[in-house]
């Protein structure tokens, strides 16, 4: 059904994907034909609503790439919801305990695993291939929690244990926020949090993770050689925005042309 994009993340393969941000399936095409592993449809920060989700999602999934979506909260109705719509996985924000990872776990697995609730919706062929999603469903569906806050770093041992847990992403911007620094990276207190961070996962089986926000291959390299394995790198936007101002300012200064 899909791709065994759960199997390679336990492995301990480098994934490496982006965010989408902007509610269009051609911009969904496009960075789904860039060769990235995967890709997150983001509901928390975003104006995208399930039915273009849904859209995204199979768009994504038909060039081959992982589609994933982040939703915008640990609820249970909303988890089900994305899954149904054919989601491989989820990205939930602001997981701080254990507990919490707990309830998302069980949002995306069904009885005994979970308490997720059974509907005939796109991931089950509309209702002519439940049993065949069913075990899919139980070997292959992913969680990642984000780690966003400095709670969840006090509490990440007794997170990363909790069964059903792939993987974590680290939000810098949020994390920073949550010390009283947002986006300041270079602060001791934030540096020391991240050094938590990495020291915890190395002896974890969850796959660390980390959302280099803008779109610096330098920065992406120094957390690959970090252990992340999980790599978010950039979002549509950005991708969108840097080219267009690139654009603009070589036409303005066409190659060659005298500045004096």
């Amino acid at each position: 059904m899909k791709s065994s994009f759960r199997s390679r993340l336990c492995a301990g393969e480098t994934l490496t994907g982006s965010w989408l941000t902007i509610g269009s399936t051609t911009t969904a095409e496009i960075m789904a034909s860039a060769d990235f592993d995967w890709l997150t449809i983001d509901m928390e920060h975003s104006a995208i609503g399930l039915g273009m989700a849904q859209e995204m999602i199979r768009t994504v999934e038909a060039r081959g790439v992982t589609p994933l979506v982040r939703v915008g909260h640990n609820q249970p109705n909303l988890i089900k919801r994305v899954m149904d719509a054919g989601a491989t996985g989820v990205i939930v924000p602001m997981v701080n305990t254990a507990e919490e990872a707990e309830q998302a776990v069980q949002s995306v697995k069904y009885p005994p695993r979970g308490f997720r609730g059974v509907g005939l919706a796109r991931a089950q062929q509309y209702g002519f291939g439940f049993e065949e999603y069913q075990q899919w469903n139980h070997d292959n569906s992913v969680v990642i929690v984000q780690v966003e806050h400095i709670e969840a770093v006090n509490n990440l041992e007794s997170i990363l244990a909790v069964d059903g847990v792939d993987g974590f992403m680290v939000g810098p911007y949020d994390l920073s926020g949550s010390l009283g620094m947002p986006g300041n990276f270079s602060h001791p207190d934030v540096k020391a949090a991240l050094e938590r961070v990495e020291a915890i996962a190395a002896g974890s089986r969850a796959a660390p993770g980390f959302h280099v926000v803008q779109p610096d291959p330098d920065a992406l390299e120094a957390k690959r050689a970090k252990g992340y394995r999980f790599l978010a790198y950039g979002l549509d936007s950005l991708f969108l925005g840097a080219g267009a101002r690139k654009a603009a300012t070589e036409a303005r200064n066409p190659a060659g042309q005298s500045r004096g």
